[in-house]
């Protein structure tokens, strides 16, 4: 089964916007694990314009599923991570005015780095994933760093999905294939939703989890928490 992470960094912007804590950033993380999702992520930035570092805290204390906390590795966040100990750390190439994660890492040109980092976090008792484009390339190198997983970078996908879905796919299936291979276990997210999680799931079976926000949150507004979380959710059974 691959599991439904949602990032609830959207969830933040509208409390942020107003500035006092409504919505309730932990009290809407145990909601989305009491109506069906199998972890939380977040993506505390260094202007804080979502996530807070505190916030990250606060639901260290809380979360009960998988705790995943994505970020570049620089040494705010590695303390970040030493202190929370999350399940999962997703190492992201942003740099720290990016609006968006928009691009996974070269792993040929910062091999060293990333090797680097992916043992000072194992060390930490964290797994970890790199964020990562869908060409071949960059495979071999991260399998190289130690990491534990790699995630799929799912933008091109989902812009080109409406177009022509197994064109759109096919990098995707190639790569998972190799990263199988090679001993990586397999992550996704970015731009993911309703109308395409089940394609991908159903080409990349050996999926272990993608991580969900924006879309997820859009959609929450229309079919409510609860059920949006389910229906996301079927989408990765069918």
């Amino acid at each position: 089964m691959t599991k439904l992470s949602v990032n609830i960094n959207k969830i933040a912007t509208l409390r942020n916007a107003r500035g006092a804590n409504n919505p309730n950033v932990v009290q809407a993380a145990l909601d989305c694990e009491r109506f069906g999702a199998e972890g939380i992520t977040v993506h505390p930035r260094p202007d804080q314009r979502h996530i807070r570092y505190q916030d990250v805290l606060d639901l260290s204390k809380v979360v009960q599923t998988e705790f995943n906390i994505e970020g570049y590795p620089d040494a705010r966040f590695m303390e970040l991570i030493r202190t929370v100990k999350p399940a999962q750390a997703t190492l992201v190439p942003d740099p720290p005015d990016a609006i968006t994660s928009n691009t996974g890492w070269d792993t040929l040109t910062h091999l060293s780095l990333l090797r680097d980092i992916v043992a000072e976090l194992k060390e930490m008792g964290t797994r970890v994933s790199i964020f990562i484009n869908p060409e071949p390339k960059y495979f071999e190198p991260a399998k190289l760093t130690g990491t534990d997983r790699v995630e799929l970078y799912t933008e091109p996908y989902a812009s080109s999905y409406s177009k022509d879905k197994a064109k759109a796919v096919q990098p995707y299936v190639k790569v998972a294939k190799l990263a199988t291979e090679l001993g990586l276990g397999l992550n996704a997210g970015h731009d993911l939703d309703l109308h395409n999680l089940a394609y991908l799931k159903q080409q990349i079976p050996q999926l272990e989890e993608v991580s969900i926000g924006h879309a997820l949150v859009c959609d929450a507004l229309y079919y409510g928490l609860e059920n949006t979380i389910q229906l996301y959710r079927r989408q990765l059974e069918l």
